[in-house]
Order: C-alpha cells, then structure tokens, then sequence
C-alpha cells in the first residue's frame, strides 16, 4: 500500500522545494510534484516543515554487549529522537570488544528486537588481530577502526606502523575503509614532564587541553597519509579536532590518496575558551580546542576538505565523569550528545548566518549522504532519492527549546548540552516508511535491522 509524505520544503536533489515522496514497501517509489500524491492511499501532509533525509552517524559507541553504559534500546532510541537512522557501532566499548567474528555474532544477538533504528558494526583492528580481519569482511561489517594511541579500554590495543601494515596487507583490494583514532603517544608522553603536569590544577581544562597537543595528531595523520598512498586503500580520519593537520590533508587529497575525514560536533558547537574548570563532561580525546581552531575546521569543512560530520556518542556511568572532584585526569573521555547532533549544528548554522536552504543542503551531505558513502550504503541510506530506503526526518527549523534531561533519550543523562538553547528540532523520524518517533517519544516498536555489507 503507498503512502506519501509532502511538504512544501523537502531536501531535493535541487535543494528544499515543493515535493511529494511516495512510499512503497519501505522503499521511496517516486519523487513527485507537492500536489500529485501518485495515487497513495494515505499522505501525510507536513506543510512547511523540512523532510531530510534519515541521518546516518557512522560514529557511535553503543557498548552493548557487556557493559551497562549506554544498550541497543536506549542508543537507537536516542538516534530517533535525533532524526538518525542508522548508526554505525564503534568495535571498542562492548564485551567482547568487534575483533572477530564470535564477537560481531554477540553484538548481533544483543541488538535482536532491541534496535529502534538501522545499525551496522565496524570491525576493530588490534595488535594481533590482522588474521581475523578477512574472516570479518566476509561476515559483511563495512570497515574496520583502529588506535594509535591507548583507547582506555585493555582489550582494544592500540596499533603502531607494523600492525597497521599487517593489516592494510589484508584490506588491500577491498575497498573496505580503515577507520584510525589519529592521536600518536609520543607528544602526549613529551607534553607531561615539559609541562609538570603532574603537579598541574587537573580542575582547569585548559590543563587537560595542554595535555594533548596537536602536534599528536598531525604526525599521527602523516603517517596514515603515507599509508593510503601506499597500500592505495581507503584510510579515514575519525573525529578530527586540530586544524594544524589541514594543509597537509589538502596536499594529499589534491594527489588523490585516498584518505576521508570527519570532524564532530562539539569540535564544531563548543570551544575551549568556554568551557568551565571542572565540567569533565566535555571531557574527550581529542580535546575541544579553542575558537580560532574550531573557525579553520569551519572553513575546512565548507571547502569539502572534512567529508562528514559525527557525533562520536561516547557514554560512561556518570562515576566515570567523576563530577565531584571535577578532575579531568579522572574522567572518563568521551561526549553524550545522541539526538542533540541535528538540532545543535542547526544552530551553530544559523549563528553563522546560514540560511534554511544553505543549512539543510549541508545537512544532507555532512550528516546523512557522506557518512552513508564511507559506510557502504551509498544509494540505500541517507538520500531522498527513488530505489532508496525510506528514511525521512521531519524537522521544525525555526523552533526554539532548552534542553533538558527529559531531552536526553540514552541511558546516563550527562551531556555537555545539558542547558543549551537550540534552535530546530525533530517532530518526527520515519524508518523504512514507518513512523518511528513523534511527540518527543518512540512509536510501535522495535524495527531496526542490521545493515550488512553485500
């Protein structure tokens, strides 16, 4: 039975116009004119709201199974809130950790009939583990990811040049992406004595931020650089944070090595000059750096040299912010911000005098198209387009909100976000043409499936 959905701004190929999506078998059967339902039964009518395509974050950390940090129910329904519709799981914070086939079958069984939207899982590259990766490929993740720095988590070791050859010695050929934390330990460890950290107020950020600096991500991306020429492999940049790598990527990317990137959100929302002493939830590695940084990450972004935008949802107990003590040292790294990623790049959009249309086209191609390409769902996910699944948001861009814990769908309600005045919100999330979230709360039940790679 076909159903529509219209409104008089939905994100074409052409831009936000008047259109009509026809809906078939979870499927978008045509693009259609706004007064031309192509004879649906049903059609939902949105007036002047966006439809967006359904996003795709291909940066999550779901940690499920093993670990009560953030499960399957609450991360997928989060993503819904969101308006994202599939997320990709990160291999590191689950018990077992994704380095092989036992373990992705354990993920598999965890996510049954508790995903609220579409995943997939990346495969992890560890010290020891280059045998397993085939093995993996075939079993359908789209990509792998690794450490070049302690990941904090002991059975996730990070990897040096060797392994990283071992590795790409078994990638080469097909076309899977390799997926690199780009931090080195060599700085970090130079940084500590040089600036008495030990002795340093671990209250300050400023104290957090001095201990990784950016020179531990720029050779980190020097070396993935001469590795993607090398192997001719596709390697990607996870949440990049310092723009001090920028020109040599540019360099790169002009020779055609075969190297995406992504930044995140906070790196984009957020900048170190505002962050007070003592909030360990905006606590991450890399750090939050300061505006001018945040300014050349803006440009890069625009200039299409940073492919996709991420949130890099990183969860823990709140225990683990150790917000008491306020210490940075003590925290856990890593930033809750699931479902809050649309509407807080929404706003940081407009505050830079972005248009509607200039921001949602944007949206289109950082949020959902490219991070659906680097995934291996290029066609299927993240495109309102005939022929692909039909995933569709419907945000309110002119609404104004606060948030608060009630806002925050996953499971430990901690998030440096927490207070934010946005601008735009999601009214409602569609999966494969059903209705998964509207009036701030998840509908039906459980649909989401795993997207496997062919």
């Amino acid at each position: 039975m076909a159903q529509a959905l219209r409104s008089t701004r939905v994100l074409t190929a052409d831009g936000l116009a008047p259109a009509t999506l026809v809906v078939e078998n979870g499927k978008f059967a045509a693009i259609l004119a706004w007064s031309d339902a192509g004879g649906a039964v049903e059609c939902h009518d949105f007036d002047d709201m966006l439809l967006l395509p359904g996003l795709v974050d291909s940066h999550v950390h779901i940690n499920d199974p093993g670990r009560d940090w953030e499960g399957f129910d609450s991360a997928t329904r989060a993503a819904a809130a969101g308006g994202v519709t599939t997320l990709v799981d990160m291999p590191l914070n689950c018990l077992p950790e994704t380095i092989n086939v036992d373990a992705l079958e354990a993920k598999r069984i965890a996510a049954r009939g508790n995903a609220w939207v579409d995943w997939a899982a990346w495969g992890g590259v560890v010290r020891g583990n280059a045998a397993e990766l085939p093995a993996l490929a075939q079993a359908g993740v789209p990509g792998f990811k690794c450490f070049m720095i302690e990941s904090g988590i002991e059975g996730f070791a990070w990897v040096n040049e060797g392994d990283l050859r071992l590795a790409l010695d078994q990638l080469r050929g097909t076309q899977l992406p390799l997926l690199a934390h780009a931090e080195v330990a060599f700085p970090v460890e130079a940084a500590a004595p040089m600036l008495n950290l030990a002795h340093s107020n671990w209250k300050k950020y400023s104290t957090w931020l001095a201990s990784r600096p950016d020179v531990a991500e720029f050779y980190a991306i020097k070396l993935l650089i001469q590795l993607a020429q090398e192997y001719r492999t596709p390697i990607h940049i996870v949440h990049l944070s310092s723009a001090t790598a920028l020109p040599m990527l540019a360099e790169a990317r002009s020779r055609g090595v075969p190297i995406t990137v992504e930044t995140c959100v906070h790196y984009l929302a957020l900048a170190a000059e505002e962050i007070p002493d003592g909030a360990t939830e905006y606590k991450c590695a890399p750090p939050i750096r300061g505006s001018a940084n945040c300014e050349k990450l803006w440009e890069a972004l625009e200039l299409g040299l940073i492919d996709l935008v991420a949130t890099d949802h990183s969860p823990c107990p709140p225990a683990m912010k150790h917000r008491e003590e306020g210490r940075f040292d003590l925290a856990w790294g890593g930033i809750a911000s699931l479902g809050l990623a649309l509407p807080a790049l929404w706003t940081a959009m407009r505050q830079r005098g972005f248009s509607t249309d200039n921001a949602a086209a944007r949206v289109g191609k950082w949020m959902a198209t490219r991070p659906a390409r680097l995934a291996g769902m290029a066609g299927q996910k993240g495109t309102l387009t005939v022929g692909a699944d039909a995933d569709v948001v419907v945000f309110d861009p002119h609404a104004t909100w606060t948030v608060t814990q009630s806002d925050l769908h996953f499971r430990h309600k901690i998030s440096p976000y927490l207070g934010a005045r946005m601008r735009g919100r999601v009214q409602e999330t569609w999966l494969r043409g059903e209705r998964i979230f509207q009036s701030d709360q998840c509908c039906g039940t459980p649909r989401g499936r795993e997207m496997v790679r062919p």
